[in-house]
Parts: structure tokens; C-alpha cells; sequence
């Protein structure tokens, strides 16, 4: 739980512990006084990142601005709003007997405020103000750019590009088997083939709603001479339930990789990969290459995060000029920029930084933010009528059966090789967040962006050829 887990940013308290704790041994035992020691032990005890006395006093502090008419979209006023909200619903999550070790903190922080809105139980200015942050800020790439820069410096080269090769293999293979089982499962239940294939399999696979469900419902429109926004409604809902199942499958393989650790490499792709998540030893690393005077200091962390939003807009650019999607560029230029050498070490272990910082503090507030803005609460509902429910089940089972199979046949981790092909059947970037954080595995953010945005490209590419064909 973060309650219990400090992170990137907390080794000064830390290292002031001792002292602190001579002091209080002074104090005879039991008979520690509430100012300042006990008082500590309160401040020290924590919702998710944020102290108890502060919590506190900053969930009054919206509510009287709630009740004032204060609340604006402003920074400040919305990062206190979605480090509270997520963390609060993420905490309930954590806590749940069973459900807390199959990713319910990241389900709670989705779902819970997609709820929340579409029921009207948010005042209306918070909810308008958070929509318009987040669509205004689109801090979700600000998040993927941190992410996929940390995590790729942070690789071995040659695991890099083994990793990279090798991962389209368990990803295509499971794309056939998923849409050859689906379509199955939905004849046999009485949905029809051509349905099952077009308006429920296939969005599965498409890369989420902006890069999948709305060129895919563009193409069958035109096509099909139908009106766009009918075909968008029907291939919504197994986009939203498809992403939802690969939640809840990523935080159970989770759960099986603590029991089985043999299956997992705890966000490592493939065996006798290099650690270098591993602060600590990546820091030896650094010393040892530049000598003593070479520590990560705060300016090395703001030019490495400098960095990584340097890549996404250039990935802005290419996108522009080539059509190429900006994760996906901006991921091809980190790989570029990792195998090449033009990021330094000392660079690198301030990525490395960056990558903890934002995974800590950035999740939870995110994925609250996409549940409210950009998670249809009806449309998730829809989907829930039984024949859909197995077909769409057994399409993201079988998709994430097949990348555990053939990556083991790989010699590649299995469960690190489902958890990938899982961000197939996810809803777009904000799905890969999601199922990252249910599976404790945002290092492979990487491979999630090529199975989602990649996978989800040629998905969408193939099926609208098949369809003009057919007509």
C-alpha cells in the first residue's frame, strides 16, 4: 500500500529518522508525549501519499469552496481534488478482503468516480472543473511520456531490443487465437458471427476509444453508408468491459505471480534481464562511471523529465508530419535515443527517478480523473447482458492465455507476456495505466504502448479491409 511505501522523494525524512528517534529515546517508555512524538506518529500515518492532518483539512477546504462557489480548474485547486479523490478510492480498494489483491485500487480509482459522475453524486462545478483539466492539461501523455522515457533508459540494450522483437510474436498469436475464440463463443451463444466478429471482438482489439472505437465506427460508417455515431454506440460497450476484464485478469496474475514467483519477473520481460529499476545499484553504476561527484541531483531529475516531454512533442511533430501515433513515435525515439548513447548514465538514473516519482504520485490522481472525464459509466453497463459478458470474457482470456503459453515457450516470463497482450484489450493509454497498476507492472508501459497502439492500429487497419471486401 503507498501508506507504507514513501517512494521518490522521501530520503531526507528518512535519513533525519535517527535523529529524530534518539530524541524520543530519551522519552521513558510509556510515557511518550503527544507533542511532538505522538503528534508524529499521526502526520506520519498516511492516505496514499497524502498525511492524515492533511487530508483532513483539505477535504474541509473543498468543501467550503465547494459550498462558496470557489472551485476552479485551476492547478492547484485540481491536483488537491484528484490526489484526493484517487487516493481515497484507490485506499478503499486496498482494503477489501480478496478483491484488494486483484487490483481493486486501480478498479475503485476507474470506476467508482465513473459512477460517482453519471449518477450526479459529484457537485456538478468539481465534476465540470476536473473534465476540463483534464481535457485542457492532457496530463494523461504528461504521465505516459514520464513512464515510457523512465522505464526504456532504465532497460538493458540488448534486453531492449531482444524485448521489442520478440514481443509481436505472443502479441500476434494472441490476436488470432482471441478473435478466432471470441467469434466463436458469440455464434454459439447466439450472437451471430458477422456481429460477434465486427461489433464486439474487434473493438476489443482496436487500441481503446480515441485510437480504436472512432476510426473503427468512421470506417464501418462509411463503408456500410450507416450513421457513425449509431456503429459508435454498439462498439463502445466491449471496449469499456473488455478493458475491465483485463483489469481484473492483470491484478489476478498478480496475485499468481506472488504465489508462483517462478512465472514472473516482477516487471522484467525476459530472464537474466538487468534490474535497472533497481535505484540503488543503478546509482553504483553511475558512481562507478563518473566517479564520486556524480549524484543524482534535483537538476538532473528536471532535465530528465524536461527530456521525456521533449520526446513526446517530438512525437507531437512526427505525428503531424507522418501520421504516426505520438506515444508510439515518442516511444521509437526513446529507443532510439537508449541504444544510440545520446542519453548519458547520469541522465538515465535521473529518468530512472522520474519513472518512481510519477508512478507514485501520479497514478491514482490519473486514473480518477479518466474515470470522470472519459469513462462512460452507462456504456460500461450496457455490456453487461450475459451473452456479451462471456464472449468478451473469453476473447480477453484467450488473448491473455496465449501471450502466457507462447511467451513461456519463449522463454520469455508469462505472465509478464499476458500482462502486455492484456493492454490489447485495454481502453487506449488510459486501459494500460490501468492495467499496469492493477498488475504492479508500469515498467512495461513500453510493450503495453506497442500492443495497444501498434496492435490496435493494425487491428483497425485489417478489419476495415476485410469489410470492404465483404460488402
Amino acid at each position: 500500500m503507498l501508506a507504507n511505501n514513501p517512494g521518490v522523494g522521501h530520503e531526507p525524512m528518512n535519513a533525519a529518522r535517527p535523529a529524530l528517534q534518539g530524541e524520543a529515546a530519551q522519552i521513558p517508555a510509556g510515557r511518550e508525549r503527544f507533542w511532538p512524538e505522538g503528534w508524529w506518529r499521526i502526520v506520519d500515518f498516511r492516505i496514499g501519499i497524502i498525511p492524515l492532518p492533511v487530508y483532513i483539512l483539505l477535504v474541509g477546504i473543498i468543501a467550503a469552496l465547494t459550498y462558496t462557489g470557489e472551485i476552479k480548474s485551476d492547478g492547484p485547486t485540481m491536483i488537491v481534488v484528484l490526489v484526493l479523490g484517487g487516493f481515497t478510492c484507490a485506499e478503499i480498494g486496498k482494503r477489501l478482503p480478496v478483491l484488494r489483491s486483484i487490483g481493486a485500487g486501480a478498479i475503485f480509482a476507474t470506476f467508482i468516480p465513473s459512477a460517482l459522475a453519471y449518477y450526479h453524486l459529484i457537485p456538478p462545478k468539481i465534476e465540470s472543473s476536473i473534465v476540463e483539466f483534464t481535457k485542457a492539461t492532457n496530463f494523461l501523455y504528461i504521465f505516459i511520456a514520464c513512464i515510457i522515457v523512465g522505464s526504456i533508459l532504465g532497460m538493458d540494450r540488448q534486453v531492449l531490443i531482444k524485448g521489442f522483437l520478440k514481443i509481436f510474436i505472443p502479441l500476434g498469436l494472441g490476436s488470432i487465437a482471441a478473435a478466432i475464440v471470441g467469434t466463436t463463443v458469440g455464434t454459439l451463444l447466439g450472437l451471430g458471427t458477422y456481429h460477434t466478429f465486427f461489433y464486439v471482438v474487434v473493438p476489443i482489439m482496436a487500441g481503446g476509444v480515441g485510437e480504436g472505437a472512432i476510426p473503427l465506427s468512421i470506417g464501418y460508417a462509411t463503408i456500410l453508408n450507416i450513421p457513425q455515431g449509431e456503429v459508435f454506440a454498439q462498439v463502445l460497450p466491449p471496449v469499456m468491459l473488455g478493458s475491465l476484464t483485463a483489469i481484473l485478469l492483470a491484478g489476478t496474475l498478480n496475485f499468481v505471480g506472488k504465489k508462483y514467483p517462478h512465472l514472473t519477473g516482477e516487471g522484467r520481460l525476459q530472464p537474466g534481464e538487468h534490474d535497472d529499476m533497481d535505484l540503488s545499484a543503478a546509482q553504483d553504476r553511475v558512481e562507478g562511471e563518473h566517479g564520486i561527484g556524480s549524484s543524482i541531483d534535483v537538476g538532473t531529475i528536471a532535465a530528465a523529465g524536461l527530456t521525456a516531454i521533449t520526446l513526446y512533442l517530438l512525437g507531437v511533430l512526427c505525428n503531424h508530419l507522418f501520421g504516426l501515433p505520438a506515444p508510439v513515435a515518442m516511444l521509437f525515439l526513446a529507443v532510439a535515443a537508449k541504444l544510440t548513447s545520446a542519453v548519458s548514465p547520469h541522465l538515465q538514473q535521473g529518468g530512472l527517478i522520474v519513472f518512481r516519482f510519477v508512478q507514485t504520485t501520479m497514478t491514482y490522481p490519473l486514473l480518477f480523473a479518466i474515470g470522470v472525464s472519459l469513462t462512460p459509466w452507462d456504456k460500461l453497463v450496457a455490456a453487461f447482458h450475459l451473452s456479451n459478458v462471456i464472449t468478451i470474457a473469453s476473447t480477453v482470456v484467450t488473448l491473455m492465455a496465449t501471450g502466457f503459453f507462447v511467451g513461456r515457450a519463449m522463454n520469455m516470463y508469462p505472465i509478464e507476456t499476458a500482462i502486455v497482450n492484456a493492454c490489447h484489450s485495454g481502453q487506449g493509454g488510459t486501459g494500460d495505466v490501468a492495467i499496469l497498476t492493477a498488475a504492479n507492472r508500469m515498467q512495461l508501459m513500453p510493450f503495453a504502448q506497442i500492443a495497444t497502439r501498434i496492435g490496435g492500429a493494425i487491428t483497425v487497419t485489417t478489419v476495415l479491409l476485410i469489410l470492404g471486401s465483404l460488402k
